[in-house]
Order: structure tokens, then C-alpha cells, then sequence
């Protein structure tokens, strides 16, 4: 990309320098009054309804899939009786965050870029700073906060229902045991394995909210640049989510040891 100064990759990197910019204000203005307290709710509870049903039907396939090709390889090694400790993890490290951040940025950030890319377009943004009134604390701050609630909820409902597909698939499809899936799970998870699973989800869930509110900050085009935004927040968001999970497992990986290391 050429940028109008002729400077290549500069329009990239500006348009990446303001997306850090917003995700800082929308930090800052978290703690600030006064506190959208019933948008918050509200956000919350329509990015929950749109999100819960689809999370926790895609979930079982996840936890089975994984189940299934672990389980196959421990038998291909021999290892069978680490096929739950290892499918668990799978989905409790990787598996629930992925879902639950895709899931909100592709049902709730689509949304939430579409408000305020429609709002941005009748100019309703820059009315509200001639009255003084922050849209960034008014408008995006509740709707990153009910993305970040939301994605840690629905990170425990993935992993409870992805670990019990994973535990029927296993004993049931593949001839396990219950007390060797069960035993494996506890020789080889840690609480910090939860920790990072849930540390994983509030930081997908902030980060779904503010690129879907970055976009629909900037749309270009009018009324079809709102969907072009939309489409551009969900795709952006997918990448960034896949590489801040690459270095979150890495950092993670050098950091905690493994449980009985």
C-alpha cells in the first residue's frame, strides 16, 4: 500500500497507530464518570443472546474433533491413558478462547461496528462532542466492556461444554475409560491453564470491541462504507486474534512450568 505521502506501508501504519490510540482512550475512560451503567447492561445482554446458543452448539464439535484425533494419536503411541488430560487442555487453552472471540467479533462486533458506523454517518458523533459529551465514554466504552464480560463468560460455558463432548466422544466412541480420562486430566492441568484461558478471552473480547468501534468510527462511502466496515472489523480482528494468541501460548509456555516439571 502507497500512501499519499509516497511513503509505502505509511497509511497501514497510521491507520494501525489509531487503533492503538482508541484502544488507549478506551482504557483511560473506563474510569471515569459517569458510568454508563444501563448501556453496559444493555450491550451485555444483546451481545450474550446473539453469542450463547451458536457458542455453545460449535463448541461440542470443537471438544469432539479434538477428542477424537488426541485420542487416536495416544493410541497410535500407546499413550491412551493421557487422552483427557491432553484433549482438556487443547480446549481449555486454545480451543475456548478462539471460539468465544470469533463468536463476539462475528455476531456482537459486527453489530456494534454497525451502530456506530450508522451513527458516525448522520454525523450523531460529532453532535455529541458539540454538547460536550465524550462518544468514545458515552458509546464505546460500554459496548467494549459488555464484549470483554461477555467473552469470559462464555469462555467457562465453551470449556464445561467442549470438556463433556470431549469425555463422551472419548469413553464412549473410542472405548475409554472414565477414571483414565479423569486421572490424566488431573496429572496434567493447573489452575494457571484456567487463568490464561479466561486472561485470553478478556483480552479477545477488548480487542473485538475496539477494532469493531474503530471501524465504525472511520466508515468510507456512506452507507456502503458501513459494510465494508463491518466485513474489514470481523476480518481484522480474526488476524489480530490468532497472533495475540501466538504470543500469549509462547509467553505462557516459557513462563509456567509444566505441572509436575
Amino acid at each position: 500500500m502507497v500512501s499519499q505521502s509516497g511513503v509505502p506501508g505509511a497509511g497501514a501504519l497510521r491507520e494501525t497507530g489509531r487503533l492503538f490510540a482508541l484502544g488507549a482512550t478506551v482504557l483511560t475512560q473506563m474510569f471515569r464518570r459517569p458510568f454508563q451503567a444501563r448501556e453496559l447492561v444493555e450491550q451485555f445482554w444483546f451481545i450474550a443472546s446473539v453469542t450463547i446458543l451458536p457458542t455453545a452448539l460449535v463448541s461440542i464439535p470443537f471438544g469432539a474433533v479434538i477428542a477424537l484425533q488426541v485420542g487416536s494419536l495416544a493410541q497410535q503411541l500407546g499413550a491412551q491413558s493421557f487422552t483427557g488430560g491432553a484433549s482438556v487442555l487443547a480446549v481449555i487453552q486454545q480451543a475456548s478462547p478462539i471460539i468465544v472471540a470469533l463468536l463476539i467479533s462475528g455476531a456482537g462486533g459486527s453489530a456494534i461496528c454497525a451502530d456506530i458506523g450508522s451513527r458516525t454517518i448522520r454525523e450523531e458523533m460529532d453532535a455529541m462532542e458539540v454538547m460536550g459529551v465524550s462518544p468514545i465514554q458515552r458509546l464505546i466504552v460500554p459496548r467494549v466492556l459488555a464484549a470483554m464480560l461477555v467473552a469470559v463468560l462464555l469462555n467457562g460455558l465453551v470449556s464445561v461444554v467442549g470438556v463433556l463432548g470431549g469425555y463422551f466422544f472419548n469413553v464412549i466412541l473410542q472405548g475409554g475409560t472414565p477414571g483414565a480420562y479423569l486421572a490424566s486430566f488431573s496429572a496434567l492441568a493447573q489452575l494457571p491453564d484456567l487463568y490464561i484461558s479466561e486472561f485470553k478471552a478478556l483480552l479477545f473480547g477488548f480487542i473485538a470491541g475496539v477494532v469493531a468501534a474503530y471501524r465504525g468510527l472511520n466508515p468510507r462511502g456512506g452507507p456502503k462504507g458501513v459494510g465494508d466496515a463491518v466485513n474489514q472489523s470481523v476480518v481484522i480482528t480474526f488476524l489480530l486474534l490468532f497472533f495475540v494468541n501466538l504470543v500469549l501460548t509462547a509467553i505462557y509456555l516459557q513462563v509456567v512450568p509444566p505441572k509436575g516439571a
